[in-house]
């Protein structure tokens, strides 16, 4: 069975932000954060390298094939 290329990392999304070169665009991000912080009640987290995520689910397929995938 197929393993999931993208899940969850312990890169700080903070950090993430940073390395985006338009400043308007680290502050609406930062901004953005904490609206979707705020309605889904789950903290920013990274889902591989480049993806900002906030919540997870389980989920499995009747073919087998099962793991987690972020909310928003």
């Amino acid at each position: 069975m197929a393993k999931n290329k993208t899940t969850y990392t312990n890169h700080n999304v903070v950090e993430f932000l940073k390395t985006i070169e338009n400043e308007q665009k680290q502050k609406d991000s930062l901004a953005l954060i904490s609206i979707f912080q705020n309605v889904t009640g789950h903290s920013a987290k990274m889902w591989g390298p480049s993806i900002i995520c906030f919540g997870n689910y389980f989920y499995k397929y009747q073919s087998g094939h099962e793991g987690t995938a972020p909310l928003l």
